[in-house]
């Protein structure tokens, strides 16, 4: 009796081993809604392809703990409504651990109160407005600069040229306005006001009003807060109508999109980035993320968009690497918010202070060869 009793102890315990083994080395479920069709499919397919990039390689590697982490995407189409749906799905059926990467600033600003009524941890939302920045999200990390970041350097650099009659092409959303915003307060800083405003409406895309008002003032320069198919259809008509302004847009554009929609007429063009210059290895995430096996790198090869998704991901490792073998919400929360100076190589991220993880940004221009330059 007393050996059959040992026995099933010993079984039991093996059990237990087993489940809890089992439990450990399930996989860290992490999601993300952005648009893989639609107008802004090619950013939201190469910032899902960077994150995929790093998690595919880190899982090659036997992942975090020996728990592999999976995203799950769905795509939304950048539809404000599918976003929330998208997002509703993910916590209520997939059940995953947190959000990474949601995209859009109307879309992000929709989902604010179902991320703060469940306390999700979320990771580099893909916008820069300033005004979602401003509200209270204690479980929103926000990794890239802000539009704020990026029109502050962008007239800066306008207006030690000596161009100062500026003005704006903007997408008439909560995206165009936040980066409105933001160069109004960059020029009132300097004293200076817009000497005209031109919106648009994302659904039709149609320019020649916004070109009729901006062409009237003949700006020296115009900052464009706009996606690739209206900035090229902007820059084509003012230059049809003979207006030499020196073109600004943010790095939402996406040089990769706008180059291919316009070809060489894109040269000129200059855009703002918030990552490291992605083909050269003077950095040393962009080094590592050269030194990738050639089945994990994306089909679109290295973009400023795949790595800063490669970045999030990165990230997000070290938060969940922080939170321990078995992360939960919470534990990931603090994790995140411990972030102090954390180099990611050459790319800082520090969550100290709040929730704001970087201000880099830099200035780019399309060069006649159709390469970016720095």
């Amino acid at each position: 009796m007393l050996a059959t009793l040992k026995q099933w102890l010993a079984l039991a315990a093996l059990a237990l081993l087993a489940l809890g083994t089992q439990a450990q080395s399930g996989p860290i479920r992490l999601g993300q809604s952005l648009p893989l069709s639609g107008p802004l499919a090619e950013l939201g397919s190469e910032y899902r392809d960077g994150m995929l990039a790093y998690f595919n390689a880190l899982n090659a590697k036997g992942g975090i703990n020996g728990r592999r982490v999976e995203l799950l995407t769905l795509d939304d189409g950048y539809v404000v409504e599918r976003s929330v749906e998208n997002a509703k799905k993910l916590i209520d059926q997939e059940d995953v651990l947190a959000f990474l990467g949601m995209f859009g600033s109307a879309n992000y600003g929709a989902l604010l109160p179902l991320i703060n009524e469940r306390a999700i941890p979320s990771l580099a939302p893909y916008t820069g407005s300033d005004e979602l920045r401003a509200q209270k999200s204690p479980t929103t990390f926000w990794l890239r600069a802000s539009y704020g970041d990026e029109t502050e350097k962008i007239i800066d650099q306008l207006t030690t040229l000596g161009i100062n009659k500026i003005a704006v092409f903007y997408q008439d959303d909560a995206f165009g306005k936040s980066g409105l915003a933001g160069v109004e307060k960059a020029l009132a800083k300097r004293n200076l006001k817009m000497v005209a405003v031109g919106a648009f409406d994302k659904t039709r895309n149609d320019v020649r009003d916004a070109v009729k008002a901006i062409g009237a003032a003949d700006p020296q320069g115009v900052v464009m807060i706009s996606t690739y198919k209206p900035t090229a259809a902007f820059v084509r008509e003012m230059r049809q109508a003979g207006k030499q302004s020196q073109f600004f847009a943010l790095s939402v554009v996406g040089y990769k999109a706008l180059q291919a929609e316009m070809g060489p007429s894109a040269a000129g063009i200059a855009i703002a980035q918030v990552v490291p210059y992605p083909w050269s290895g003077v950095t040393a995430i962009v080094r590592e993320f050269q030194a990738l096996p050639a089945e994990f790198v994306p089909k679109s090869g290295p973009t400023y968009t795949v790595l800063e998704g490669y970045i999030a991901a990165r990230v997000m490792t070290e938060g969940l690497r922080r939170a321990g073998p078995q992360p939960t919400r919470d534990k990931l929360l603090a994790a995140l918010a411990g972030l102090q100076k954390y180099d990611t190589g050459n790319f800082i991220v520090d969550y100290s202070k709040n929730r704001l993880g970087s201000h880099f940004v830099e200035v780019t221009i399309v060069g006649s060869s159709g390469r970016l330059m720095r």
